[in-house]
């Protein structure tokens, strides 16, 4: 991940490629201190769920920029996975991230229906197709 704006700056003094493996880790830990230690969402959250935001503009530098980023993915719907995805952060992360959005009315999620016999087969069909086009 060499994006700066997820990796803090380390203590060598620079971002460039003999740095890689001291932002991988100085992001990590950056990850861990956003969501305050949690590894868990608040609320039962699918990967596959869906999130919209629920503000019409832009939030302020009053929250984070994690949450500013998810907020700004979402005005278009997208899955849990497609943010962890599109930010580069790890799945558990952005699941607890978007739990506490959630709590704080930024989204709305929008929870898959699971049936008691399992997953559609239509959709995991789907989905295996589109696994194979790739």
């Amino acid at each position: 991940m060499s994006d700066p704006y997820w990796n803090a700056p380390s203590g060598s003094g620079g971002y460039g490629p003999p740095y890689e493996e001291e932002q991988e880790e100085s992001s990590l830990v950056r990850m861990y201190a956003v969501t305050g230690g949690r590894t868990a969402p608040r609320t039962k959250l699918a990967m596959e769920a869906l999130v919209s935001s629920a503000t019409s503009g832009t939030l302020g530098m009053a929250f984070t920029r994690e949450y500013r980023a998810i907020s700004e993915l979402c005005r278009q719907v997208r899955s849990v996975a497609e943010i962890s995805g599109l930010l580069g952060i790890p799945l558990g992360v952005a699941r607890v991230l978007v739990s506490d959005m959630e709590a704080e009315g930024l989204v709305r999620i929008y929870h898959p229906q699971v049936k008691e016999n399992g997953p559609d087969l239509h959709l995991l069909e789907r989905v295996l197709g589109g696994l194979r086009r790739l």
